[in-house]
């Protein structure tokens, strides 16, 4: 008997039957329809909703204060609307695209006749997480073009396309794959889409930031193993002068800031171990 051999185009071919696309392919067509499906749920109109809602109240705020002092630079502008507010978008698309990606195949039963077609679990996690990331990334987009929208208004045409600005976007990406290798971690732990979703919104907009301030309060060591302490980074690229890596405060408390790269290898370092780590508990799980 032959055995297949992945071709040019991408396909295993063997002696018998058709030829069977193999694992990067496998996943990107499932990531297609995946998108597709995402982009045409209500999980999406809320998400862009909630985009929007964000948009028109800084909106409103910026047209009611006229700029509200922000219009100074551009700097000053994304630095305080950007930095804060593509956190929120980015837990926000993470839990309602990421939260039951794997746990839904479970409690829908669909991963049971998923796993019936000659498609490799590695290629139907992968799809997953790329569609979940992709439908994330449009909206941020929609974010960071309400706010270059409001640049070009007060700030004028020369100073809305900020080079921070994009500079601070790819951070934001980089952090956007992080979270997502965490909610996919957590999500490949239960078999229940409810557990999952709670587990990761809990964490994620409450979770890691109380267990970050007790770390630094009173254990008093650096968090760099806690995620939410690298999203200080989205902001540093408006900063002229970064913070110092350690300061002390009132009552003696030390307070941690990472650094640039710190910041940054702790978020490349959660995207690997944390999407490898789901993909592995991933393909253990048995389908009944």
């Amino acid at each position: 008997m032959s055995t297949p051999e992945a071709g040019a185009s991408g396909y295993a071919r063997s002696g018998e039957g058709p030829a069977i696309p193999d694992t990067a392919r496998q996943a990107l067509i499932l990531s297609r329809y995946q998108l597709r499906d995402y982009l045409r749920s209500r999980r999406f109109v809320l998400m862009v909703a909630i985009v929007v809602f964000i948009g028109a109240i800084l909106s409103l705020v910026l047209a009611k204060y006229n700029g509200a002092g922000l219009s100074s630079s551009s700097d000053a502008f994304y630095g305080t609307l950007w930095g804060g507010g593509v956190y929120v978008v980015i837990v926000f698309a993470g839990i309602i695209f990421g939260g039951d990606a794997i746990a839904g195949e479970f409690q829908n039963k669909t991963g049971y006749f998923l796993m019936g077609l000659p498609v490799k679990r590695t290629s139907v996690y992968a799809g997953k997480f790329i569609a979940a990331t992709a439908a994330s990334v449009v909206c941020v987009l929609l974010y960071l073009g309400i706010l270059l929208g409001n640049g070009f208004y007060y700030l004028g045409a020369g100073a809305a396309l900020s080079g921070a600005l994009f500079e601070s976007f790819a951070i934001a990406m980089l952090y956007l794959l992080a979270l997502m290798g965490a909610v996919f971690l957590f999500s490949s732990l239960f078999k229940n889409s409810l557990y999952a979703v709670l587990v990761v919104a809990i964490l994620f907009l409450f979770g890691f930031s109380i267990i970050d301030e007790l770390l630094q309060g009173l254990v008093h060591i650096e968090p760099w193993f806690i995620i939410d302490y690298a999203r200080q980074v989205i902001g540093y690229p408006f900063l002229t002068t970064l913070p110092p890596h350690t300061s002390t405060g009132m009552f003696g408390i030390t307070t941690y800031n990472p650094t640039y790269a710190e910041g940054l290898a702790i978020m490349g370092g959660y995207f690997l171990l944390t999407a490898f780590g789901g993909l592995a508990l991933f393909e253990r799980e048995e389908f009944t």
